[in-house]
């Protein structure tokens, strides 16, 4: 697998305390969101909860109210009821317990239903005799107080539906607005620290994989934010207040519906372990898809070239076909954790009808406890499959807030001094003093150079691959810091300067142009406002680059693609060169500017570099050793050291290395 994906295999804890304290301080700006969200989250939990409780009324008070027991009093009595043949019948619910035992004179009756007519009776009475026969319009009186209980009933459940629809809406409107400025934050200050790093970092670290941090990673923290943060308070709220709830209304059944609690948990044991498994290989495989894709797509002229793309598609379909096998394992495993769930949920609601169904035949329980019993045991089932399922959510988290961490505890970067130097212009003398340097622990790239680069002079590095020309002109930039020696710009060590001043007066031009998405002229402004369009027009005719951008239809408005891939090299390279002199730098630098470059668009640039180099110090590293002969000095390396330096016609009188790299150029030339 490639190195830019590896890391994605590791998983990491599935909690841990020291990631997630970290997390949560980007959520500290956001306390208030946050807290507002639970609570609002507390309420939709009570509501949710509160409507098998009014069912539960709805049927033992109300529905089958009607066979609930009544005080038979006089019609003077301070106490609502029903007038019936000048009679006041008072339900003994309606008066408090303390106060009954002042009524035990009174008879206690009841409606009492038989072969479809009702009946007033004595509630311990089975005598027949004894019960008063209502008609219709009585037994309606009598319902009175249960069609006003129903309608009240009805009002408020409807009015939670409504309440807990605007505050669901209002809780998921603010909590992803929360988590998405976090994530916002996250992937800026992410992005921000890419920016500060040293390039020595992005000569270790794939690019591939630091864009991975900035988007896959940090849309992962989106879904822990979203998803469990403060759903995970939900889950609970639920459970804990069913559990209360249950005890409250029966004991005997909460106990009894609680005994399969470690069944599921044994089952989200079982399901945590496995998923856990599955999901790190699906994982990697996924990566691996990534990775294969990144490759292939970026070299498909070389595939194409070679007609290599049978082979890459059978290797791509065994990678694809393996990743296949792993997500039809997890759904296997999904397919037998849920109806496992459900099983136990049904086991546990046929427990439940049975012993509570007993109850109620037997008049030991009420029927709307029954009924709110089952309510209650299906819903304490969806927040333990909730709280199972989101495990991997919190721990794919875990592992993407660990690579982002790591990113941002790397301090590769090149520090600027606390109180930095910013000089009012750069004349352009450059000084190496004894300078030693390595990319890594002692490798020297270069050792012990020394030279003077006057203001307004020309130099130019030459020298065979690896011989320290372009590790030059990265120290110059401060880009890497030196082991060992001094680096001056003006008599003044780089180390003094603001970095940012420093690069500001220093234009580069690199071999390998890189282009931005965008247009012409964006691609020479950079975002820089005070680049106006008639600079832009001026730099483009200094460097012969409107040679081209006239033939263009849009002009300076030509979109670019990515990379410039729609222009030729010589196009990229002229570009480039109006890009660095917009800036109007104080050091010219080109790094192998023309060694890709025909030789018309060569002899373009030859012509604007003349006027260019006038008033400003320039260097120049270059294979092609035309492009320098008119260099006011010339400095031969060979591997980190400086081997000859002088004109070139004092060099090539040496017969030297300069010499035999112009004699073996030359031959070159002339064999073409």
């Amino acid at each position: 697998m490639s190195n830019e994906y590896k890391d994605d295999e590791i998983m990491g804890k599935a909690y841990d305390s020291r990631l997630m304290k970290r997390l949560l301080q980007y959520a500290k700006p956001y306390f208030l969101y946050l807290l507002l969200a639970i609570i609002m989250m507390i309420g939709i939990t009570a509501l949710e909860l509160l409507r098998p409780y009014l069912l539960k009324i709805t049927i033992d008070d109300y529905i089958t109210g009607y066979k609930k027991p009544m005080y038979e009093m006089e019609i003077n009595a301070p106490y609502k009821g029903i007038i019936f043949n000048n009679k006041k019948y008072v339900r003994l619910d309606s008066i408090d317990i303390e106060e009954r035992v002042n009524f035990t004179s009174y008879p206690v009756v009841n409606i009492i239903q038989e072969n479809g007519d009702y009946y007033l009776g004595d509630y311990n009475s089975e005598i027949i005799e004894d019960r008063i026969h209502l008609d219709n319009e009585s037994y309606t009186d009598f319902r009175e107080i249960d069609i006003k209980g129903i309608n009240k009933i009805s009002a408020i459940f409807i009015i939670s539906i409504i309440l807990a629809f605007a505050l669901n809406y209002l809780q998921v409107l603010i909590l992803n607005y929360t988590s998405q400025k976090i994530v916002f934050n996250i992937r800026q200050e992410i992005f921000s620290h890419i920016q500060s790093l040293s390039i020595s970092y992005f000569d270790k670290n794939p690019i591939g994989r630091l864009v991975t941090r900035v988007t896959n990673d940090t849309e992962t923290l989106n879904e822990m934010y979203t998803s469990v943060l403060v759903n995970l308070f939900k889950d609970i709220f639920i459970l804990i207040g069913i559990v209360f709830v249950m005890i409250k209304m029966d004991l005997t059944l909460a106990l009894l519906s609680l005994t399969l609690l470690p069944l599921i948990l044994i089952a989200s044991i079982i399901f945590r372990k496995k998923i856990r498994v599955i999901y790190r290989l699906g994982r990697a495989q996924l990566a691996k898809i990534n990775s294969t894709l990144n490759e292939n797509i970026t070299g498909m002229r070389i595939i194409q070239i070679f007609k290599r793309e049978d082979k890459i598609s059978t290797q791509f379909d065994e990678i694809n076909t393996d990743y296949l096998k792993t997500a039809k394992k997890e759904i296997t495993l999904f397919a037998i954790f849920r109806p496992s769930i459900e099983v136990i949920r049904s086991l546990g609601i046929a427990t439940i009808i049975y012993y509570g169904g007993g109850q109620v035949v037997s008049n030991a329980l009420e029927f709307g406890v029954l009924y709110a019993f089952i309510d209650y045991l299906q819903r304490f089932f969806e927040p333990i499959l909730d709280l199972t399922e989101k495990y991997n959510i919190l721990q794919s988290a875990m592992a993407s807030s660990e690579r982002i961490f790591t990113i941002l505890d790397d301090n590769t970067i090149i520090e600027n001094p606390i109180n930095p130097f910013i000089p009012d212009n750069i004349k352009g003398k450059i000084e190496f003093k004894n300078v030693w340097f390595a990319y890594e622990g002692e490798n020297w790239v270069l050792k012990d150079v020394s030279f003077i680069i006057n203001p307004g002079d020309t130099v130019a590095f030459v020298g065979a691959t690896g011989a320290g020309k372009s590790s030059i002109i990265n120290l110059i930039t401060r880009f890497y810091d030196i082991q060992k020696g001094e680096i001056l710009i003006d008599d003044t060590n780089i180390k003094e300067y603001d970095k940012f001043q420093l690069r500001k007066n220093i234009g580069v031009v690199l071999q390998d142009v890189f282009l931005f998405t965008g247009t012409i002229e964006d691609n020479i402004r950079l975002n820089n406002s005070e680049i106006s369009d008639d600079r832009i027009i001026e730099v483009s005719k200094y460097v012969n680059a409107d040679y081209f951008i006239n033939k263009l239809p849009l002009k300076y408005k030509e979109p670019v693609m990515e990379r410039g891939s729609t222009l030729s090299s010589g196009e990229r390279q002229l570009l480039a060169f109006a890009r660095t002199l917009a800036y109007n730098p104080s050091i010219l630098i080109l790094d192998e500017a023309t060694s890709s470059i025909d030789t018309e668009t060569e002899l373009l640039i030859q012509d604007a570099l003349e006027k260019l180099i006038k008033g400003r110090t320039s260097i120049a590293v270059a294979h092609r050793l035309s492009t320098i002969q008119h260099a006011d000095k010339i400095i031969v390396l060979s591997k980190g050291v400086i081997k000859e330096v002088g004109t070139h016609q004092e060099l090539l009188a040496k017969e030297g290395m300069y010499y035999d790299l112009y004699k073996l150029q030359y031959k070159e030339d002339f064999s073409q």
